[in-house]
């Protein structure tokens, strides 16, 4: 119960990923309360990931990509969700948060006892001239995704740049061509995957070439201009220009965190909301989770700002058991993400070797490529393989991968072993299966540990047993 006596009330600010995995696990631990979820949206709890996938008709309706609507929250968990409604103040002092209903306009007033905000993050956009012009869009929300693909249906456009060459861009690139358009794709530097070690920019790099991408490095739009209000060119830094009939803008995001700022609530990492590992903000009974808070990094030991959406359900999760009373840590991640770019997976886990520099570790790392299958076996391919790893404890620090075969679920047998803390010569040791049709005897896990290790000096705790 509150302290008036009514039922004990939630508030969730933002429906997608963070804030219903935090209203369901509170509902869970709680029947006996409210919960009020305010989503400025049309639609709640879906993968913000499957976007490019609905773009390019892999899946056929906006609906496959929403786990659960509003209705089934209110009639099967008994939570209130109210679409189109804007949070748009909130008052620690009065613990309410004033609402703008988006269709009508009207504003209410609402209390809560627990509330947590998982606003996300919004698309980074640049100051460019001309990027008010149609045919223009980002990657961010279902909403985004639905007028990006009514765009193409409705005007067949033959050519597209996209700003940005990170994970969205990348699949954004595959869906246009597979759509039949012709694609450039702009870098602002010489990496075109910024966290990624060169050894598996390059193969990324081979990969959009041989499906026909322009790739435009030390490349920054300068400028668009349009016919009819339409876009028609992008001139960039350099003097170059490219005729376009469509943009993707896919140049990062930035953490919603405005009205946490505005209500007093501690700023963190990268205009991140600063929480601890229980998901609490600096004001007691205010929680935040997902793409608008910090996160805390198990290697580095300190919060950092890492959207993904792995991270914001489980946050989310461990919001919920705490506004209902419970005690539940968040234990933080590794850093851990894979994308596909047409055939090759690519994959990364733990710090790359220019962050393990900038981190002040003694680090050495390797290259190898291995087999994902035994050779003679159809349908493997190479792995190129990156280990890093401490100089003079052979702690392993972080991995990347690349290949057309098996990339992903090995890269999560090194986040598996940088959680455990293990070194090099640990993950050498590991038993991992081995067949034909799916693995090598040496499994290129196992190669890159074992080559590794080679080159580490680890003193003996216990040099006379």
């Amino acid at each position: 119960m509150s302290k008036s006596g009514s039922p004990l009330r939630i508030v969730v600010i933002g429906g997608v990923a963070a804030g219903m995995s935090a209203a369901s696990k509170a509902r869970r631990l709680r029947p006996d309360i409210e919960i009020f979820v305010f989503e400025r949206s049309g639609h709640v709890s879906y993968s913000s990931c499957g976007i490019p996938y609905f773009v390019s008709d892999i899946v056929k309706s906006p609906e496959n990509l929403v786990a659960y609507d509003a209705k089934f929250f209110k009639e099967k968990r008994n939570i209130n969700v109210f679409l189109y409604h804007e949070v748009i103040s909130l008052h620690p002092e009065k613990q309410s948060i004033l609402v703008r209903d988006l269709k009508t306009g009207l504003e209410n007033e609402y209390r809560y006892d627990k509330l947590v905000i998982a606003t996300g993050a919004r698309a980074n956009i640049p100051q460019i001239k001309g990027i008010e012009l149609k045919g223009i869009f980002t990657i961010r929300i279902l909403q985004d995704g639905i007028k990006t693909k009514d765009f193409i249906r409705e005007n067949s456009p033959g050519r597209a740049l996209i700003v940005g060459a990170g994970y969205i861009g990348m699949e954004m690139a595959e869906t246009l061509v597979k759509l039949g358009l012709d694609v450039t794709m702009a870098a602002r530097g010489p990496d075109i995957l910024g966290t990624m070690e060169k050894e598996i920019d390059e193969i990324v790099e081979d990969e959009l070439g041989r499906n026909g991408i322009t790739l435009l490095k030390f490349t920054q739009v300068r400028e668009f201009t349009g016919e009819n209000g339409y876009v028609r060119k992008a001139i960039f830094n350099n003097g170059r220009s490219v005729d376009i009939d469509m943009v993707i803008v896919a140049t990062g995001v930035r953490p919603n965190s405005g009205i946490a700022k505005e209500a007093g609530i501690e700023i963190g990492y990268k205009d991140a909301i600063r929480v601890n590992q229980r998901m609490e903000t600096s004001i007691p009974g205010i929680y935040s989770a997902g793409d608008c808070a910090e996160t805390y990094h198990q290697i580095l030991e300190r919060s950092v700002y890492l959207p993904l959406g792995t991270t914001a359900n489980k946050q989310g999760r461990v919001a919920g058991e705490n506004m209902a009373g419970g005690h539940a840590l968040f234990r933080g991640v590794v850093g851990t993400s894979t994308f596909k770019v047409f055939d090759l997976e690519v994959a990364r886990t733990g710090l790359s070797s220019r962050e393990a520099k900038i981190e002040g570790f003694d680090y050495i790392s390797n290259v190898i490529e291995q087999y994902s299958r035994a050779n003679y076996y159809p349908g493997g391919s190479k792995i190129r393989v990156k280990l890093i790893a401490e100089k003079n404890t052979g702690r392993v620090l972080g991995a990347e991968m690349a290949g057309r075969d098996g990339v992903p679920k090995r890269i999560d047998v090194i986040a598996t072993a940088i959680t455990a803390k293990m070194t090099a010569k640990d993950i050498g040791d590991l038993d991992l299966t081995y067949s034909p049709p799916f693995a090598p005897v040496w499994d290129p896990v196992l190669t890159a540990a074992n080559d590794l290790k080679k080159r580490i000096t680890i003193k003996e705790e216990h040099p006379n047993l």
